[in-house]
């Protein structure tokens, strides 16, 4: 940002830059496509009225919405009718926050009337995080503190070992433990701060006896020695995260411990083939290891300690608790952080970054990127999974609209590079999926609430000659092969997912409520797939009928 003098009027410059390794052409096309030119600034003169004020940080949010958009968000964005509004809670939040970012960090040497500016801006950009915060917060109900006294001693050993925190640890309704802010918590205050000293990472198994053997395995990773080291540091009375391994659970119920029964819940989703991979993934690799470590290294591995059920229990403590983490030295780490564990999931977070060690105080700070009111829940975001993957290696879905629901399609894209030489480069996708319609804000003739990219793909599929200036009857009889097309595939995919009774639900385990809970959601998603292709079809039938008049 810079302020620049003209006679009468200062100017506050602010760009904000498209980074070039990030989907540029695709986000550089899609700016165009909103009347933003990707290399000017936005102007903010001195004499500016309030709405013009307002219409200027409007148009500062939409570039940076394009900016911050993630892969599976820019796919869906296609339409830009999308981008007048919130794309995702993530992105939102990510938008205003880069805004906000520029604003603070623009030069200080400005009049008084363009500070008053800078501040004016800077209010309304945080009022608008917490709007997106109070639109998609997720109410809390505390059930209990009683039931968490292993967790507070943990607090306690924490605190007393540097950690800093405005927290504490409850039970809360639908989620088990969570978070609850002890006050209110502005953007920007630390929710958390934990100190290098009490983070279980590869530096602390280089003090331990198991380290010289591990050096002694070839190819062996650091994961894989921190899955082993955990398995028989959680039986010690004498280690130094005792209280720790206290608080976790005898089973973590994540889709990897899945039944039969479950499993079997699952026919017609994809997910059934991906929790039946992975767990063979992880049953080779538990092989590959035992028994022949327990044979070569009987008192290091133990074979009563590193059974299948435990190596698995090991692997669920890893995938659903363990941060990746940037260390002062540059080098990215799987570590587990105590008590910050305890922050649960949402897909509009109080906390969003989080993943780097602060050199100065040698320590991760959690700090907040929106308001949490004493007594709320605070959350953290795990990241931009969808809810298999949540269920798979955390075992939950998450509440709400989760934008990152996307069922990929198993559609052949060869033909798109072949035909490169026709139309923009940002119009090319190597894969394609869809999500619920409900989420799209375009349901009009040509959109239908379907992503723009899978359209054009089916388009070109079947009418390679079809062009934006195509004449319009052809475009339509098009669209309406394209939609029976699509239509008829979601009709072969929903009749291969049956519906369970819901008196077996009822009395079902954890496993089976969860895998049917999950085939519901799909089910709902081609649901809204099918309804929008029908009620595409109709429209364009409707058109081609005044058409032929």
């Amino acid at each position: 940002m810079e302020v620049c003098k003209n006679q009468n009027d200062e100017e506050l410059r602010l760009l904000l830059e498209l980074s070039e390794t990030d989907h540029f052409l695709h986000k550089k096309k899609l700016l165009e496509d909103v009347g933003l030119n990707v290399e000017s600034p936005v102007c903010i003169k001195s004499s500016s009225t309030p709405d013009q004020l307002n219409d200027l940080l409007n148009l500062l949010i939409k570039r940076a919405r394009v900016i911050n958009l993630n892969e599976v968000e820019l796919y869906f964005s296609g339409d830009v009718v999308n981008l007048e509004h919130c794309v995702s809670p993530r992105n939102e939040l990510e938008a205003l926050h880069s805004v906000h970012e520029a604003i603070n960090n623009s030069v200080s040497s400005e009049s008084c009337t363009i500070k008053h500016i800078k501040r004016k801006l800077q209010e309304e950009t945080v009022n608008r995080i917490h709007e997106v915060g109070n639109k998609f917060r997720e109410e809390t109900r505390v059930v209990g503190d009683s039931s968490v006294e292993k967790e507070n001693s943990l607090l306690d050993w924490a605190v007393k070992n540097g950690m800093k925190t405005r927290l504490h640890i409850a039970c809360v309704e639908g989620a088990g433990r969570g978070a609850i802010a002890k006050e209110d918590l502005k953007v920007g205050d630390v929710a958390l701060e934990v100190p290098l000293s009490v983070i279980i990472s590869i530096e602390f198994l280089h003090e331990s006896d198991m380290f010289p053997i591990f050096q002694k395995i070839d190819g062996i990773s650091e994961e894989t020695m921190l899955l082993l080291w955990s398995m028989k540091e959680k039986h010690k009375n004498e280690s130094k995260f005792r209280l720790y391994f206290d608080t976790l659970p005898e089973n973590f119920n994540t889709g990897l411990s899945f039944g039969i029964d479950a499993v079997m819940a699952l026919d017609g989703t994809l997910l059934l083939e991906e929790i039946v991979q992975a767990k063979e993934h992880l049953r080779t690799q538990y092989e590959e290891l035992f028994p022949v470590l327990s044979d070569h290294f009987p008192c290091v591995f133990p074979s009563e300690l590193y059974t299948w059920e435990q190596f698995l229990w090991a692997c669920e403590l890893w995938y659903s608790n363990s941060m990746k983490v940037i260390f002062p030295d540059g080098k990215l780490r799987t570590c587990l952080i105590p008590v910050a564990s305890f922050l649960n999931h949402s897909t509009c977070p109080n906390i969003m970054h989080y993943g780097r060690i602060d050199a100065c105080t040698n320590s991760l700070k959690f700090s907040l990127s929106r308001t949490c009111f004493s007594g709320e829940q605070c959350f953290l975001s795990y990241g931009n999974f969808s809810s298999s993957h949540l269920l798979t290696f955390y075992g939950f879905l998450p509440r709400g609209d989760n934008p990152y629901d996307i069922i990929p399609l198993d559609i052949d894209t060869a033909e798109d590079d072949e035909g490169s030489e026709v139309g923009p480069p940002a119009s090319k996708w190597s894969s394609h999926m869809v999500r619920g319609t409900w989420l799209s804000k375009n349901h009009k003739i040509f959109h239908y609430g379907l992503p723009t990219p899978l359209l054009d793909h089916l388009r070109k599929a079947r009418n390679p000659t079809c062009q934006p200036n195509t004449s319009t009857h052809e475009l339509l009889e098009t669209d309406l092969d394209v939609l029976g097309g699509l239509s008829s595939t979601f009709e072969g995919m929903m009749e291969a997912l049956s519906d369970e009774n819901q008196e077996d639900r009822e009395i079902a385990g954890w496993d089976v409520k969860l895998a049917t809970e999950f085939k519901s959601l799909q089910i709902k998603i081609m649901s809204s797939i099918l309804a929008a292709c029908d009620s595409g079809c109709k429209m364009l039938e409707s058109e081609l009928g005044k058409h032929t008049v």
